[in-house]
């Protein structure tokens, strides 16, 4: 088995997709999960991108189902974390409005995100190292203090919080490990970007969200693209089992097999 088709088989994406039986499947997948854990419905951070709108839109569908069939309300609560000013905050707010979400919340991380690296930088200068955090650093700490706020307003509204990585995220290890890495469901964790594209069509989300260019907004100008120096139309053609450029392949395979410790258990002995 080549190692392309060892990806493909491991992240569990599929050549072609039925765009309506994916709906179906994710949606079950995560009313059972609701059940199955006696939570009171789901929390999705909604960034203003695809992924998040993509998820948000299949948790409201989940849990106006599931209201519908115990007639027990269950909600999904969708939650806006910006760090200072959020150019594309107004897409966040667009999401939940097109899909009807009546719970949400905005919370800045800029306070908790400033505090953490001062305090780090302060740890550092004791280490010799005078120095601010770097900007990738810095992004990891937007990226894991909006996961705690996740977690804590979870706990308390006995709530599942929904991840939005995805199979060309995965290849590339590109999430913050215990950020956005973290999640109790991942419903989206074996389709490719474009093939999230085209369950975003089919939900409705509104075309400049589908359409605006990737980005984990960790720092300003941050281009998922860009950085990964791999468009996601060849990365999805990879993940199909198609050819791609050779140099395209093993950029790919690369960012796999660097990023392995992402997606493994934390060894243990």
């Amino acid at each position: 088995m080549s190692l392309q088709q060892e990806i493909i088989e491991r992240l569990g994406v599929k050549s072609s997709i039925n765009v309506d039986e994916e709906i179906e499947q994710r949606v079950r997948f995560l009313k059972e999960n609701v059940k199955s854990s006696r939570a009171t419905g789901l929390l999705i951070a909604i960034s203003g991108g695809l992924d998040s709108a993509v998820a948000a839109g299949l948790c409201k569908r989940a849990t106006d189902e599931l209201t519908e069939e115990t007639g027990k309300e269950y909600i999904t609560l969708g939650v806006f974390q910006p760090y200072g000013d959020q150019e594309d905050i107004g897409d966040s707010y667009e999401t939940a409005k097109v899909f009807g979400l009546t719970h949400t919340l905005e919370t800045s991380i800029e306070d908790t995100v400033d505090e953490i690296a001062l305090e780090v930088e302060h740890a550092m200068k004791s280490l010799g190292q005078f120095r601010h955090l770097s900007i990738p650093g810095k992004g990891n700490v937007k990226a894991r203090a909006r996961m705690v706020m996740q977690y804590a307003l979870s706990f308390e509204l006995n709530l599942l919080v929904v991840g939005t990585d995805h199979a060309s995220e995965s290849i590339a290890g590109f999430y913050t490990k215990w950020g956005d890495g973290a999640a109790d469901l991942m419903p989206l964790s074996s389709l490719n970007k474009r093939q999230i594209q085209h369950i975003a069509a089919a939900l409705g989300v509104p075309e400049s969200i589908i359409n605006k260019a990737p980005t984990a907004g960790l720092w300003a100008g941050q281009n998922d693209e860009l950085e990964l120096g791999v468009s996601y139309e060849d990365n999805s053609d990879y993940l199909e089992g198609k050819s791609v450029d050779p140099a395209i392949q093993k950029r790919l395979e690369s960012h796999y097999l660097k990023t392995e410790h992402k997606r493994n258990p934390i060894p243990r002995k």
